[in-house]
């Protein structure tokens, strides 16, 4: 009890001084109202009574605030703090009793009052709101918090019915610091008091601003090979650390961890290192990498000292690094000492070398910023030239993003002539522009838009033109004559009336500009004393890293100009402006209902969360989809010699993560793994106490020892469960330890414990003893989600889940249906953001959302109504890059987001789905397959407990049965259901009838795309990938029957505007070849997947499935080939499609072109092409301008069902061979009496008539509640013309039960 006391005791005592401590840190005193005149200015005042100290925040001073001049271009207000303080927020007014206000503004910061960078929030949003009325004072927090001295107001927006006014107030406290200068060859050493110093935990803290992008702020070293080093290079922050590693020790290759970027921006960053045994912390300002160092030991040794600002001697062996460190360092802290406060107290532990000042410096290098990319640019005027050699020179440095752009443009003296240098394609161009007349050009430099500050010279002085970049040797122009300039220097541009661009203008930055060796004084330029400027900000380099961090997701790779950034998806299996759509659909039920057949597909379980996609096969039956996982073991394993000592151990790898197959088993309905053993003198048990001597471990690494079975049972085999073990006295037939061969076979269907991951054997080692064991691969069937539904039926109501976490990215699919005019599908608010999916009217969808830049609307309008109790399919989705919408198949709405607004959504309160949390109307129909960012909403579950929502949704469209096949799609109607085959090669009542016609040798059908197929195929748009196939076009599906028996012959054919095809012929022999040319600058790839002919009379059904380069063939029902092909390229503007005989020749093969002028002769049957039947399409519109049919091409049957046909013809042959053989065994026969004959015929002849009647009657009754349909099925024709007639075959479900029926 004492012990206890005291520990609360302490708790309290801790709490209280915590407490304290928070309430003494009070950041946020105001800073403004105490400042002197002397520590406001402005770009300019339209009165003394509107100066710039008169813009203190609720004062009255003068004309009540701060008010530029009408014709200041650039206004700015700008603070002297005094000192340097930390700056917590920043509240503005109008001024007083007037019109004038600010409504929007950019905040710039400083520390000297000449160098200046824009704050920007933790979300990268860097413009502020300012005010709607002169009194009223907005408050911004500034997150993070800034350490600064000077700031600067820049107004952007004001009052339209005014003009510009502005008092301001700054919020914060002191901040104070200890502050060392290194001048690149100086450092401060950090000597131990023993002779190596080892460490287990390393906290190092430290505030830098650098005038280079090079150089070492920290290093240390021991003699095990222990290292750390920490150094800028290219303007990133590395971290080099070893422990004990004696392979880096000695090796060329040191790998850094880098963070950062831009840093040599002559700004403070803050840098944190933390780190305890091998897991260490890297920070720099708001970006961390977490990581784990190389090496074998858990401590940091260091001999005799520690070296900060550079290496003191360069040439000490075992240091790499070249360049001290050139800047400022504010309080550096090693494990908690305070480096610079003992180097200023002069204490023994610290030595220092060369000059170190415990002041900053003042930073000399200004900058101009060129804003724009096609009207920025600066114009100077030329100096006096050298005397004695003529010509002229410049020097400048630049850095951009930017592939192109100007950076200088000199009239000479000649006519018609100037001097231009540009960036084109990444390298610096020297171009002599003659006119009428060759242009000599020189090139220097590799991506020069890697943001780093480039130093260019340029020298006309004698002879010939030189250019250097950086310290590269110099390129050279040789010329007859001395090149003189005339007029201007043009620098990032020109104006359209003195010169003509070449490229872009330059958009970046510039500084130290010389013309003649002198350097140009920008302030001067700024104040209108020198030159001409258009779209230019001074004092600043505005530039900013727009992919740290990296906003491409799913290892999207992160490309950027000035402006804007962009995402490489390229073999991501995602799509999108930020790789966050997944391309490949979830389970094989969703391949299954867009109409694919059997095949090895990629999917993404998860589509947009973390887990990638994955390779399965989906083996689609007519009664269940299965998705089948295999493995790494495929053929039997043969065990022999292994006991409990030395077992065999067998792991099995699958083609999945682990993460991946969690995810689809629990995702299915129903998995299974089936385990073949087969054994000989190997017992599975122990017959005298029970103990396993084999087992398999499942995914959670637990033992099993159960061998078949749903539910988990211990110790037996599935012929114990079915009661038919050879030997009744034990579970498994190995176990009766038979000298002759027995097998024990199970299906294990526990989901929970699959997949099998180990396979473990322990009685094999007697003599004769032997085990042969096969463990399947993994099969799973039914997806758990696709048709997990919700019915609303009461405005008020609605299903609530925890608020989403959505910052940067989410993405919104959902089915629908309904019959109310209007409803909130879900909505999430926050404090001030929030979005929301709503059917606005019948037939509009809307999509809104405000991540702090105002409300954002997005709306897809649909030709015909969206409540017609048929389900529509959403999609949606919000980035920092851009926002889409799409409904069903219609064109999405695309809206870009602002370059530099507010990206990060915040949402605080609940999820609500089918109702609003804001009184808007609810959601009256049913819902279903709900997934926001890649993770399914279970509706069925939550609506089990919510009064006016029931779990699932009425209707025969709404299960998982599959009531229409082969892509038709289920409408439902008011007593049953129609099945629409538009898109399917299949006719008939559930699209299941084979369409085929017969051709001849001249026969040929063209089926030509309205547009080009990969716009209509993918539906993309812009730099998005809306649709799940615009990201993966490099797919094809083909599926196709035949019948001949006539080869050569050219069965299908497509091709593109760009020259590539595919083929599909049947060779001399009859063998089967496809054809892909998908490179024109390369041979085509030919595949044989059999050599056998297939030209024998009988029907073939061929499929054909390619993802990117894998390419799958299934002939028949044989096992789908695998095939390669040498590229991954795409069908890029698909032209035709020909079955048949080919009239175009040019870009065939000549095997292609033989076998195309040879035709086809024979049947075809069900043609199908992506979504696309073109087959069909001719067949019922032998009218349409897509189709072109030359020759004779007959509708026919010649596609039915195999074995109805073989059957129906093994029939007749038998009883022709019959009666030929009752004619010959018995020639009395047609002796028989007449009489009974005539009877026989009479009797056929009647029930024949009585047949036909029921027949007719039977056709007039269908035919007649057909045309009392056709009203209602005319409302769904609003294609005017569509290579597919619409099929719509109406089912009542008492009469089909969901089964067809022929006579």
């Amino acid at each position: 009890m004492d012990l206890f006391l005291l520990l609360c005791g302490l708790y309290t005592i801790t709490l209280i001084n915590a407490v304290s401590a928070a309430s003494h840190y009070n950041c946020n005193s105001p800073l403004v109202s105490s400042l002197p005149q002397s520590s406001f200015r402005s770009s300019s005042q339209s009165s003394y009574s509107s100066a710039a100290h008169n813009a203190k925040i609720n004062r009255r001073d003068g004309a009540g605030g701060w008010s530029p001049v009408l014709t200041d271009r650039e206004p700015w207000l700008q603070l002297d703090l005094r000192e340097q303080v930390e700056v917590t927020a920043v509240a503005t007014q109008g001024r007083s009793a007037s019109l004038d206000w600010v409504s929007r503004y950019l905040l710039l910061y400083s520390d000297t009052g000449q160098v200046w960078r824009q704050y920007r929030q933790e979300d990268g949003g860097g413009m502020f709101v300012g005010n709607v009325n002169s009194e009223s004072i907005v408050q911004n927090k500034l997150s993070p918090s800034v350490k600064t001295r000077f700031l600067r107001f820049v107004p952007l927006d004001w009052n339209p019915s005014g003009w510009l006014g502005l008092r301001v107030e700054v919020y914060g406290c002191s901040h104070k610091s200890d502050v060392v200068d290194f001048d690149g060859r100086s450092s401060l050493l950090y000597r131990f008091n023993q002779k190596s110093m080892s460490t287990v935990k390393d906290v190092i803290s430290l505030r830098f601003k650098s005038r280079q992008a090079e150089g070492v702020l920290l290093h240390g070293e021991g003699q095990r090979g222990d290292y750390i080093t920490l150094e800028l290079h290219r303007g990133k922050l590395a971290l080099y650390l070893n422990l004990d590693d004696n392979r880096l020790r000695y090796s060329s290759s040191r790998v850094a961890v880098t963070v950062g970027s831009l840093l040599d921006d002559q700004q403070w960053h803050s840098v944190l290192i933390e780190r305890f045994n091998r897991h260490v912390n890297l920070s720099v300002d708001s970006h961390t990498e977490h990581f784990t160092t190389r090496g074998e030991g858990d401590s940091l040794e260091v001999n005799y000292e520690l070296s900060f600002g550079g290496i003191p001697l360069p040439g000490k062996p075992g240091t790499f690094l070249r360049r001290n460190f050139q800047g400022c360092i504010e309080n550096l802290y090693y494990n908690g000492i305070n480096i610079i406060d003992l180097a200023k107290r002069r204490k023994p532990q610290i030595y220092s070398v060369g000059n170190v000042t415990f002041s900053c410096s003042r930073p000399t290098l200004a900058a101009v910023t060129f804003l724009s990319s096609s009207s920025s640019f600066l114009s100077l005027p030329l100096t006096s030239t050298s005397a004695t050699m003529g010509g002229f020179s410049v020097q400048f440095q630049f850095r951009t993003w930017n592939p192109d752009g100007l950076l200088l443009s000199v009239r000479l003296n000649r006519d018609n002539q100037r001097l231009d240098l540009q960036i084109r394609n990444q390298r610096l161009i020297l171009t002599l522009q003659e006119a009428g007349e060759h242009r000599p050009e020189t090139s220097a430099g590799h991506r020069v838009n890697d943001g780093l500050w480039h130093s260019v010279s340029l020298d006309t002085r004698g002879l010939q033109v030189s250019l250097t970049l950086d310290s590269e040797p110099a390129s050279t122009l040789q010329q007859r004559e001395q090149l003189e300039a005339t007029g201007s220097f043009y620098f990032g541009g020109c104006p359209p009336a003195d010169c003509h661009n070449p490229t872009l203008s330059f958009q970046g930055c510039m500084r130290l500009i010389a013309i003649n060796s002198q350097n140009i004084n920008l302030h001067h330029v700024q104040q209108g004393m020198l030159g001409v400027y258009q779209e230019l900000q001074f004092e600043t380099c505005t530039i900013r890293d727009r992919c740290l961090p990296n906003l491409c997701e799913h290892g999207g790779l992160c490309q950027q100009t000035w402006s804007s950034f962009s995402c490489d998806c390229s073999g991501s299996g995602y799509s999108g402006a930020v790789c966050h759509s997944a391309v490949y659909d979830p389970s094989c039920e969703a391949i299954r209902l867009r109409g694919g057949s059997s095949a090895f597909y990629s999917i993404d379980p998860d589509g947009s969360g973390p887990l990638g996609p994955m390779k399965v096969y989906c083996n689609m039956t007519d009664e269940r989809v299965w998705t089948v996982v295999s493995h790494n073991v495929s053929t039997p394993v043969r065990v022999q010699g292994s006991s409990l000592l030395n077992p065999h151990i067998m792991t099995f790898n699958y083609s999945s993560t682990p993460n991946q197959l969690h995810t689809i088993i629990s995702a299915s309905e129903h998995c299974q793994q089936e385990v073949v053993y087969s054994c000989r003198k190997s017992r599975l048990f122990n017959p005298k106490d029970g103990r396993p001597l084999a087992w398999w471990v499942d995914q959670s690494g637990e033992r099993r020892s159960y061998w078949g079975g749903f539910l988990p049972a211990v110790q037996q085999c599935s012929c114990k469960l079915e009661e038919t073990c050879m030997d009744r006295n034990y579970f498994c037939n190995c176990d009766a330890d038979s000298e002759s061969w027995a097998n024990d076979t199970g299906v294990l269907s526990y989901k929970n414990h699959l997949p099998v991951n180990h396979m473990v054997i322990g009685d094999t080692n007697r003599a004769g003893s032997e085990a042969v064991y096969t463990i399947g691969p993994l099969q799973c069937y039914g997806d758990r989600w696709i048709w997990n539904a919700a019915s609303f039926f009461q405005e008020s109501s609605s299903l609530i889940f925890p608020a989403l976490q959505a910052e940067l990215s989410s993405d919104f699919s959902f089915f629908f249906k309904t019959s109310a005019p209007s409803g909130v599908f879900l909505e999430n608010l926050g404090h001030k953001d929030f979005i929301r999916l709503e059917l606005n009217s019948p037939s509009v969808v809307m999509f809104s959302f405000d991540v702090g830049n105002g409300p954002v609307v997005l709306t897809v309008n649909s030709p015909l109504p969206l409540n017609d109790r048929q389900w529509h399919h959403i999609r949606a989705e919000r980035n920092v890059k851009e926002a889409w919408l799409q409904v069903d198949q219609l064109p999405p709405r695309l809206l870009e987001a602002p370059a530099d607004g507010h990206r990060r959504l915040r949402l605080s309160g609940q999820l609500f789905v089918g109702g609003s949390a804001s009184q808007l109307r609810g959601f009256l129909g049913c819902m279903r397959t709900l997934v926001i960012n890649g993770v399914t909403f279970d509706l069925e579950e939550r609506a089990r407990a919510v009064p006016g929502v029931s779990s699932g949704c009425p209707g025969y469209c709404s299960g998982s049965s599959s009531l229409c096949h082969n892509r038709g799609r289920c409408i439902e109607r008011s007593s049953g259901y129609a099945c629409d085959c538009s898109t399917s090669a299949y006719g008939g009542p559930t699209c299941r009838e084979e369409v085929s016609a017969s051709l001849d040798r001249e026969s040929s059908l063209t089926f030509v795309f309205q547009e080009p197929f990969s716009v209509v195929q993918n539906r993309s748009f812009g730099t998005s990938g809306v649709s799940r196939e615009s990201a993966s076009r490099a797919r094809e599906d083909i599926a196709f029957s035949f019948m001949t028996t006539h080869s050569p012959a050219l069965l299908l054919t497509v091709n593109t505007f760009s020259q590539q095809y595919i083929a599909v012929i049947l060779m001399n022999n009859g063998s089967l070849q496809i054809w892909y040319h998908l490179q024109t600058h390369r041979n085509p790839d030919v595949f044989s997947p059999v050599f056998s002919s297939l030209a024998d009379g009988r029907l073939h059904r061929i499929r054909i499935h390619r993802e990117d380069r894998d390419l799958y063939i299934q002939i028949d029902q044989d096992v789908h080939r695998k095939f390669t092909l040498s590229s991954d390229a795409e069908l890029i503007s698909i032209r035709s499609l020909t079955l048949g005989k080919v009239i175009r020749r040019e870009s065939f093969h000549e095997d292609v072109v033989r076998a195309g002028s040879e035709g086809f002769v024979g049947c075809l049957s069900s043609v199908q092409f992506n979504h696309v039947a073109p087959l069909k399409a001719a067949l019922l519109n032998r009218g349409s301008s897509l189709v072109t049919i030359r020759g004779s091409l007959v509708q026919s049957n010649c596609g039915a069902p195999t074995n109805s046909i073989t059957s129906h013809n093994l029939r007749g042959n038998t009883q022709d061979d019959s009666a030929a053989a009752n004619e010959e065994d018995d020639p009395q026969s047609g002796d028989k009496p007449t009489d009974v004959a005539v009877i026989a015929g009479v009797v056929t002849a009647v029930v024949f008539i009585t047949v036909c009647v029921l027949v007719v009657v039977t056709r007039l009754l269908y035919l007649r509640q057909v045309q009392k349909a056709t009203p209602t099925l005319k409302q769904h024709h609003h294609s005017i013309e569509t290579p597919n007639r619409t099929e719509l075959h109406t089912h009542n479900p008492a009469r089909d039960n969901m089964k067809e029926f022929y006579i």
